[in-house]
């Protein structure tokens, strides 16, 4: 693996050797791509850079020439005859140094035309050399895929087969039905669909439904009655799950042929009523029906968790339930052991709701009676008040009587009265 860090990032990631390689050579080529550019404008830019000074360079020297001439001519002016060979020759060496120049400017020119055509050609030659390698890539990958539609037709033409083969089944296995409801009436259709799918079901209860519950469904208090009950439950008891069972089936000389849809009103009633949670119908009726015979048939959008299943799914529908309900049975135990203590908590608070009433009554009568017991104690204080204040009055007229009787004398007695006076004084005498 290599690793690669992005420049803006600064991720790093890694890659494996094949993606590498390829965005190496996607660099590579950019970068020859764009280094060929560069050279070509390079080149094309150098030339014309050349050309132009040259052109400028040969006009420099041509007008410099000119200027000399102009000088020669007007200084040799007097002596034109005699220096006309000398001029000749002069003119003479100037073409030929600009000749030269030309040829020089030339040679360079096509020396770097000839260094371009050669890079071209280069990079070309490395371009058909990565096209020819891509080709070959093109070439195995076509090969590839042509193995994999090979395989895939191989693969294709088993499971065409495979199919095939499950269609005959299906085939036997509806002239096999066929033929044994033409041979039975229309009630022993019925009981034979029953009847297969309880034994079924009772091959595999030993070893795989052991705490299962799958009887007949005989109470029809309520009316009506499905066909049977399933129900499981957990090693302490909980019920986890509950399919209510209906199985119909019908002779094919029948007139008036039924439906599947037909019974599931009735089987949603019977569910309710039966406390089941799931509701499921084995049926053998519509046996051309494309939707019936593609295998389990969820039917939830017009009842609620309800089935329409062909016999041969009858025990993988149960365990299909039974397994999705089984990872729910440890919330379920939970739900019911929280579902106790919320019932012991309730039944507490009755109690305690059921003492604070009752103490609260007996508070109440109690606080009855001792108040009109207070009451009592203070009519009997006021009226011992009363008393007492009546006692204090008698106790003052004693006073005032034992006084008055104290201060009474015979002389008080005799007083103003003679006769008593008179009866005193022989008394008195007497002794």
């Amino acid at each position: 693996m290599q690793e690669i860090k992005c420049p803006k990032c600064g991720e790093v990631f890694q890659v494996d050797e094949s993606g590498y390689a390829a965005i190496v050579k996607q660099v590579r080529d950019k970068e020859f791509d764009k280094e060929i550019s560069a050279r070509e404008n390079q080149f094309i830019s150098e030339k014309e850079t050349a050309i132009q000074l040259a052109k400028a360079e040969t006009e420099s020297r041509f007008n410099d020439e000119l200027n000399k001439k102009d000088l020669l001519i007007a200084e040799l002016q007097s002596k034109i005859d005699t220096e006309a060979n000398a001029k000749k020759l002069a003119i003479t060496e100037v073409t030929n140094e600009k000749d030269k120049e030309i040829a020089q400017l030339k040679s360079q020119i096509d020396s770097a035309e000839k260094d371009k055509e050669l890079a071209v050609n280069k990079a070309v030659s490395e371009k058909e050399k990565e096209l020819a390698e891509k080709e070959k890539q093109i070439a195995e990958l076509n090969g590839q895929i042509k193995t994999g539609e090979k395989e895939s037709e191989l693969k294709e033409q088993l499971l065409r087969d495979k199919y095939e083969e499950k269609l005959k089944d299906k085939d036997e296995t509806i002239a096999y039905y066929k033929d044994l409801k033409a041979k039975q009436s229309t009630k022993m259709i019925g009981e034979s669909l029953e009847q297969h799918c309880e034994i079924e079901f009772n091959k595999l209860r030993p070893t795989a439904f052991q705490n299962s519950y799958f009887e007949k469904d005989n109470d029809a208090k309520t009316g009506s009655k499905g066909d049977y009950i399933y129900r499981d439950y957990g090693i302490d008891g909980t019920e986890y799950i509950s399919i209510m069972f209906e199985m119909k089936n019908e002779m094919d000389t029948t007139s008036t042929k039924k439906k599947n849809e037909d019974f599931f009103k009735e089987l949603d009633k019977d569910r309710n009523e039966k406390k089941c949670e799931y509701a499921v119908l084995v049926s053998l009726l519509e046996p051309e029906s494309d939707l019936y015979n593609s295998g389990i048939v969820d039917v939830s959008h017009r009842y609620p968790k309800m089935y329409v299943i062909r016999p041969q799914f009858f025990i993988p529908m149960i365990t299909l339930l039974r397994n999705a309900a089984s990872n729910s049975l440890q919330y379920r135990q939970e739900l019911a052991f929280v579902k106790n203590q919320n019932i012991d908590i309730s039944n507490f608070e009755a109690k305690m709701n059921e003492f604070k009433d009752k103490f609260s009554r007996d508070y109440r009568l109690a606080s009855e009676k001792f108040q009109k017991a207070i009451e009592e104690i203070d009519k009997t204080i006021d009226h011992l008040q009363k008393t007492k204040a009546a006692l204090i009055s008698s106790e003052d007229h004693l006073r005032l009587a034992n006084k008055k009787a104290e201060d009474l004398s015979i002389k008080r007695l005799t007083k103003n009265n003679p006769t008593m006076a008179a009866k005193f004084a022989e008394l008195e005498e007497k002794k």
